[in-house]
């Protein structure tokens, strides 16, 4: 199911007929919960997923949606520890960096919080900007028609924080009343997979409420951090969660995996969404296989 302009429902023929007689579709590879890690040759496979993206979909870029590393948040973990794991991150990116750009959301395992100092370079969220090359904690792009709108739920209680709340705000209102959004944080805001992990923002009417305000620029939510599969429609606003790049951490899975590496009964894997300069657009989750 997909909303066309105004925030009409599409019936299905439609639907099927619209991207093609739409030119200038944007292709963009969401990526997720890489959670790179030295070990289970997590790197070889993260590299084949990203030339499998490549060849296969041919996107114009990539979204990231966070947990790029394995763990730095824990209160064990020691600076080294930190260091070689952005290294592996920057070794993998590089197959696709001097060809594509790599836009990122900051996930609540990237932070290094167990610095011995908070003014420590390392400390928390300034870090993970630089060691992702973003131009900030949250932030947006555009193309096109479409506005990428890059958000930080690193707060209390799984929120924006007021400053951010605000600058969103500003944000929708200064795009044109005949374009278009994206949001993506890396926890998701409305969906079943909050049901069963839990996760989910804490502002989630909050926010709700600034969509419906904005109801025919806003199109799409993206979000991971479940590891999970889940779509949910509301207000007329599509709320994607796409499972992990890792799976299952890259490990083989436990008794509820419903195989190699599943998450529950979401593969290892990534989106490619679709987005056309009417507003529609698809998000279809594919497993890599490695």
């Amino acid at each position: 199911m997909a909303w066309g302009m105004g925030g009409l429902m599409l019936a299905p023929e439609v639907l099927k007929a619209t991207p093609n007689k739409v030119k200038d579709v944007l292709t963009v590879a969401h990526i997720t919960d890489v959670h790179i890690r030295e070990d289970l040759n997590a790197p070889e496979r993260f590299k084949k997923s990203l030339k499998q993206i490549i060849a296969r979909h041919k996107p114009d870029f990539f979204l990231n949606g966070g947990d790029s590393i394995y763990d730095a948040s824990y209160s064990h973990v020691k600076r080294e520890r930190v260091t070689a794991l952005w290294d592996i991150w920057d070794d993998c990116i590089a197959t696709i960096s001097n060809k594509y750009e790599v836009y990122s959301c900051i996930g609540n395992h990237d932070p290094w919080w167990a610095a011995p100092e908070k003014d420590d370079n390392m400390y928390g969220i300034p870090y993970v900007v630089k060691r992702l090359k973003i131009p900030a904690r949250y932030y947006s792009i555009q193309k096109g028609k479409w506005h990428f709108i890059v958000l930080d739920g690193n707060n209390k209680g799984i929120t924006l924080d007021d400053e951010q709340y605000k600058w969103l705000e500003d944000t929708l209102q200064q795009v044109p009343a005949d374009e278009f959004v994206v949001l993506t944080s890396h926890y998701p805001l409305l969906g079943a997979t909050i049901q069963f992990e839990g996760g989910g923002h804490g502002d989630f009417k909050k926010l709700k409420n600034l969509f419906y305000r904005q109801k025919n620029k806003v199109r799409l939510f993206l979000s991971g951090h479940n590891h999970l599969l889940d779509e949910t429609i509301y207000n007329n606003v599509r709320y994607c969660c796409n499972g992990a790049m890792s799976g299952f951490w890259w490990e083989p899975g436990n008794e509820e995996s419903a195989g190699p590496s599943f998450f529950q009964e979401t593969a290892p894997g990534y989106a490619i969404l679709k987005l056309y300069p009417n507003g529609t657009l698809e998000n279809k989750y594919y497993s890599h296989g490695f």
